[in-house]
């Protein structure tokens, strides 16, 4: 594995871990797609540091479980700002 690509693996791995980010979140953070974010933290950082690869996943898991609840709170909050939107308009 490229030196660099290690590099990224733990920048990511350290990145998700210190602000308890999610997949998309670091994506973006690092301009680079879900699925490599995915890939970095999931095979490559098992290889590179296997307590940091244990720890992000831990993060991850908490994240899958708490997914349902972001995306309840995101439509709710789409349907408000819809509902508004209306009311200002009439």
């Amino acid at each position: 594995m490229k030196d660099y690509i290690e590099e990224r693996s733990v920048d990511i791995g350290n990145y998700i871990v210190e602000n308890g980010a999610t997949v998309r979140q670091t994506a973006a953070k690092f301009k680079i797609s879900k699925s490599t974010v995915h890939k970095d933290v999931t095979v490559r950082l098992s290889e590179v540091d296997p307590p940091l690869a244990s720890r992000v996943r831990s993060v991850l898991n908490l994240n899958k479980s708490e997914r349902h609840i972001r995306g309840g709170m995101a439509t709710k909050a789409k349907y408000l700002r819809i509902k508004n939107s209306f009311l200002h308009d009439t």
